[in-house]
């Protein structure tokens, strides 16, 4: 069967799966096999990266200095083939990155995890570095040109064009879900956080009885607001403006969306941190402490402490997955667009990228979270610490809107205002960025011709994003993210013997600066 015929019984065995058993079913990837205390997702995450880390010699250390130097422009030759330059491709990347993980998905983590869930987040960024080079790297030197000259790279092309034609259900496989994946991970978390945030923003101006923000009763478990579809259509409607000018406007949007937006958010953040420095030595020792001792008051329970050890681990695995995307395979679709000649040169730019959006951006979040006492407000706190705590509990960006208002009194009293323009500009780039994930996917499976419809649905998704709720699309976006890795990490495993080649003989070469 071709791709297109393979696709298409995917997508329906998909489906009915869906129907017949709901998304716990592919939630379940990440409690897989459950006589496990440790998922297999994790072991294959960190064990991939632990294992390209080493094979590799440390590339997230040794190429890091380089990786600076190619992504401020030294080597950029407008003459090589691709379509965006290095800087272009990396906040390309970041665009879809630097999002809600970073506001919404730490929040989650320390809410479910506890402080320690952050620790976990670190691990996962530090080896997933080594994973960034490594996918991005194949990507481009298995990269393809479409019908009209654009670049067509990504895990499909390099399990397809590395591994062989053998392989192909696998590409298959991982482009489907990458497809789905951008529905749910990439899309509709998104808008939804988006929507929540402006949701919150309109009921402390009109109140919650007000026309706009009354919630019909549609379903037993689910209601909806004037309000809420009015911000799905909005929207909607600003990321179809983008999307359908293809790669190069996304690229010209994001190159300049993604600094602005990370330079507010650090700022304000680090005013928070620097605020409240002599409770930042307390927080690091809560983090490392909290990452292997859980609280006294279960340590006692039988089966407890390591439980609870491993749900923080799980948590931080998971949301530093959403977070950096690192082993998951999207990143490597932007990437493999740079303009360059030398595989390895884009590889060393790519990571770079869990650095920034985990160790710093997420670091930061985190931080405000712990020393501003918001995570008092989180189920892992009411249940782990202290169970009396009468306090109201906040999950996702509410929880770090809080963090920010309490952090930023001393300033102003509109701090919790910079997290709704950080949702804002974090998921719409983020939904810019995604888009381009599923076209290239869609062409891989169905030619460019499907594309124009994919977009469609795509924009669909956001309004849909807009007016969900929250536990569902967070655990189908999981699911999805699970199911994306498997293929990518594969090949990784399966083609690191040509990427240690490929790098090797990179650095022997001495590369010059080029002259405009």
């Amino acid at each position: 069967m071709n791709k297109k015929t393979n696709a298409i019984l995917f997508f329906g065995i998909i489906g009915l799966l869906l129907l017949l058993f709901g998304v716990e079913f592919f939630e379940g990837i990440w409690s897989f096999p459950s006589f496990s205390l440790v998922p297999l997702m994790v072991i294959a995450l960190l064990g991939t990266g632990i294992y390209t880390t080493i094979i590799l010699g440390f590339p997230q250390i040794k190429y890091l200095k380089h990786g600076l130097k190619v992504t401020r422009g030294d080597y950029d030759n407008p003459n090589e083939p691709g379509d965006l330059n290095h800087f272009q491709a990396l906040t390309t990347a970041l665009s879809a990155t630097v999002g809600i993980g970073n506001i919404a998905g730490v929040a989650t983590a320390i809410y479910y995890g506890g402080p320690g869930a952050l620790f976990w987040m670190w691990i996962t960024a530090f080896f997933g570095s080594a994973l960034k080079f490594a996918e991005c790297t194949l990507a481009v030197e298995y990269r393809d040109f479409d019908s009209k000259g654009m670049t067509a790279g990504g895990p499909m092309y390099t399990i397809e064009k590395g591994l062989g034609v053998k392989w192909r259900w696998l590409a298959v496989m991982f482009a489907c879900f990458a497809i789905i994946c951008s529905f749910a991970t990439g899309n509709a978390i998104q808008s939804f956080t988006l929507s929540d945030q402006i949701y919150s923003e309109v009921t402390q101006v009109v109140g919650l009885q007000h026309w706009l923000t009354i919630k019909h009763q549609l379903t037993d478990s689910y209601s909806v607001s004037i309000q809420q579809i009015i911000n799905g259509v909005l929207i909607a409607g600003i990321a179809g403006l983008v999307i359908i000018g293809g790669i190069k406007r996304i690229g010209n949007v994001t190159s300049y969306l993604a600094p602005f937006m990370a330079a507010i958010y650090f700022t304000a953040a680090m005013l928070i941190v620097l605020a409240n420095i002599t409770e930042i030595p307390g927080s690091f020792a809560k983090i490392f402490s909290m990452a292997f001792n859980p609280p006294a008051a279960i340590g006692g329970v039988a089966g407890g402490t390591l439980l609870v050890i491993m749900n923080t681990m799980l948590w931080g695995v998971k949301r530093g997955l959403y977070s950096n995307e690192a082993g998951q395979g999207s990143a490597p679709i932007a990437h493999s667009t740079a303009k360059t000649e030398f595989p390895v040169r884009e590889g060393v730019v790519a990571l770079l990228e869990p650095f920034i959006d985990t160790i710093i951006i997420c670091t930061l979040t985190g931080l405000t979270i712990i020393v501003t006492g918001s995570w008092f407000h989180t189920e892992f706190y009411t249940t782990r610490i202290d169970p009396t705590f009468a306090g109201e509990l906040l999950n996702g960006s509410l929880l770090t809107s809080l963090a920010f208002k309490n952090g930023l009194a001393w300033l102003f009293p509109f701090g919790d205002k910079i997290i709704t323009l950080g949702v804002l500009l974090f998921a719409i780039s983020t939904v810019i960025s995604w888009s381009f994930y599923g076209d290239r996917a869609t062409e891989y499976l169905f030619g460019d011709r499907a594309i124009p419809v994919y977009r469609s649905f795509y924009i669909l998704f956001v309004f849909v994003g807009a007016i969900a709720s929250l536990e569902a699309i967070w655990s189908f976006g999981d699911a999805a993210l699970g199911f994306m890795t498997f293929p990518n990490l594969i090949s990784i495993i399966l083609l690191s013997g040509v990427l240690k080649k490929m790098t090797k003989e990179y650095f022997e070469i001495d590369h010059q600066i080029y002259k405009k």
